[in-house]
């Protein structure tokens, strides 16, 4: 009797013991699947509407359509695309649209950052007024652009008008319909709305800069422009290169006020490299032509990531 005993509580305990076991094993393992659960929904959406959809990209790019529907892999689309002069048409405009938008916008967005740098309610107004276009989507203000640049009768022409007779000629301009200024009007409207959202950026770098660098440098004698030149900029250095590759991306990414304002035209002045890819999927039919566009600027993204990764990594880095 006694040894039944004994054998049902080695027996119990026995069960204890791998309960036990059980328990602490799952409460070692939880740790390490709680991220991956957490991450499971992220991942699934990440996978189904991004990461599939460049691999059909990528796919459909060496997709070479025979007779029929018949399909055999190819360079066949590439050859194409980097032979179509519409294509290379929307590559140069695309290299003007950047120098023409991103020097001036990043310019005006620190010259404004600087100056509106202090904490005040005059300040805070009129960085208000300047960050205002950003809240504006790109769709309403280029309709907006279309009836200030509206020949004759716009406010652009309307205002020019007023100056004198020797903006008598500009009364007339038909600044969307002319090949030689229509993407200098698409270059303004992006000046216009991106200034205010790459002030933001910088207004953030600035209230990182400690303030005794800056009173270290007025006590030795260094005035405005050598405190700017000499402290400022250096030291926004980080910022400067992540809110450049930014402007990089919104070029080649922004195409809703080309689809309103003048479709690539005229005689593809304001052909980009997004409508264009738009172009040949949408109007022409062309997916092959289309995906080789479209693995081609997601390459040049991909190199602007690595660039900006590298950049910011190489950054300057300071303690308060």
């Amino acid at each position: 009797m006694r040894g039944q005993t004994r054998v049902s509580e080695v027996a119990t305990l026995g069960r204890l013991a791998r309960a036990s076991a059980t328990v602490t094993a799952r409460r070692r393992s939880w740790p390490v699947l709680a991220p991956w659960l957490l991450l499971a929904p992220s991942a699934v959406f990440l996978i189904a509407f991004t990461y599939w959809p460049v691999l059909q990209v990528l796919a459909g790019s060496f997709a070479v359509r025979g007779f029929g529907a018949a399909t055999h892999p190819g360079l066949s689309n590439y050859k194409r695309l980097f032979a179509d002069p519409h294509f290379s048409r929307a590559v140069l405009n695309n290299l003007i649209y950047a120098a023409g938008t991103i020097v001036p916008s990043l310019t005006l967005a620190l010259l404004l950052a600087v100056a509106l740098r202090e904490s005040n309610r005059f300040a805070t107004l009129l960085r208000t007024i300047v960050a205002l276009p950003m809240l504006i989507p790109l769709v309403a203000a280029a309709s907006l652009f279309i009836f200030i640049f509206l020949p004759g009768a716009g406010l652009l022409d309307h205002y020019l008008g007023l100056l004198g007779p020797a903006w008598s000629n500009w009364g007339e301009t038909n600044w969307l319909g002319d090949p030689s200024l229509a993407l200098g009007s698409i270059i303004a409207i992006t000046i216009w709305k991106n200034t205010g959202y790459y002030m933001l950026f910088f207004l953030a770098g600035l209230a990182g800069i400690p303030a005794e660098l800056l009173d270290a440098a007025k006590i030795d004698g260094a005035g405005p422009v050598q405190r700017f030149f000499r402290v400022t900029l250096p030291l926004l250095g980080p910022t400067l290169a992540f809110v450049l590759i930014i402007a990089l991306l919104n070029v080649l990414t922004q195409v809703d006020h080309v689809i309103v304002m003048t479709q690539g035209g005229p005689s593809d002045s304001t052909m980009l490299v997004l409508y264009y890819i738009y172009q040949q999927a949408h109007q022409n039919y062309d997916v092959g032509l289309a995906s080789a566009a479209t693995v081609v600027s997601v390459a040049f993204l991909f190199a602007l990531s690595m660039i900006s990764l590298r950049s910011l990594e190489r950054g300057i880095h300071y303690e308060t």
